[in-house]
């Protein structure tokens, strides 16, 4: 399906266009209020169930929407199976991913048997037919791929600007004009570069520098050890807009990290808009990209 008309069908739902992120973030908070939930009662939502399944290079995620994409659940886990969109641990992201539905099977009282799932930048087919796999394997039926930076965008409902994916391996970056990808490159540097920079400052073996780095009482520290990485993104991005212009909108997990946004924006002297939850951004997306039922019609 055309980005343009995913965005048509984004915005005529549940999400309705606001000032800057205000939609975005207030979905992704309720999205994020979900993960309080040990039971779901699905006599709320209009049925079948969308499900998006994200195989990142740090985490895994599986969330789950209704027909007017409302957000039902979602589940994530720790991951270290993927790099730089290959799949290198098939074994354990298949049983990480089974558990994953597992869990939300249980707390919505369903069983969950198709999916969406998600390709990074450049990926060969090979590599694409792999990560189906994965999905299929852990007992999904995948009935549609879709590139990582076209879901990233239909979640933001983003119709101009440059959607810029930062996972743990990778740095992506899409221009879209009028609700169309322009085009998408992908270059190694993410998060696990990150790390790698305070295992070598701190003298951590990586897993230590990992859990450094996401502890909040270490972000004055991380954030100084880091910056010269967040600005080599930041170069990527500019070396990659060609004579598209911005606004520039974040996404991954590496997005998380507080004030990333900020070193963009400075580096790159345009607006720099960063959503509340930057890893839940292209998992939603995935599942939003699967058509309505009245659309398959």
């Amino acid at each position: 399906m055309p980005l343009s008309r995913l965005l048509s069908e984004r915005n005529g739902n549940v999400i309705r266009e606001q000032s800057g992120m205000d939609s975005s973030n207030e979905y992704l908070l309720q999205m994020e209020a979900t993960s309080d939930k040990e039971f779901i009662d699905l006599k709320q939502f209009v049925l079948p169930l969308k499900v998006g399944v994200d195989l990142g290079t740090s985490n895994i995620v599986v969330t789950v929407l209704d027909q007017q994409n409302r957000p039902v659940a979602f589940e994530s886990e720790s991951a270290d199976v993927v790099k730089d969109g290959i799949v290198v641990q098939y074994l354990d992201a298949v049983r990480i991913l089974e558990r994953l539905k597992g869990r939300l099977e249980k707390r919505l009282n369903t069983k969950l048997a198709e999916a969406a799932t998600a390709i990074p930048p450049g990926i060969i087919a090979g590599n694409t037919k792999v990560i189906s796999n994965v999905v299929e394997n852990a007992g999904f039926h995948v009935t549609h791929l879709v590139d990582e930076p076209e879901a990233a965008a239909v979640m933001m409902g983003i119709r101009d600007g440059i959607v810029v994916d930062i996972g743990g391996g990778t740095t992506g970056v899409s221009a879209v004009k009028d609700g169309q990808v322009l085009y998408s490159m992908d270059e190694p540097t993410g998060g696990t570069h990150m790390t790698l920079v305070i295992s070598g400052a701190m003298k951590l073996e990586f897993s230590e520098a990992e859990q450094y780095k996401k502890s909040q009482d270490n972000y004055q520290q991380v954030f100084t050890m880091t910056q010269p990485v967040m600005e080599k993104m930041a170069h990527i991005t500019c070396s990659f807009m060609k004579e598209q212009e911005g606004p520039v909108y974040l996404a991954g997990g590496t997005s998380c990290i507080k004030g990333i946004e900020t070193v963009f924006q400075k580096y790159l002297g345009i607006e720099v808009y960063k959503p509340e939850n930057p890893l839940l951004v292209t998992p939603i997306g995935i599942a939003m990209s699967i058509p309505s039922v009245k659309e398959k019609a």
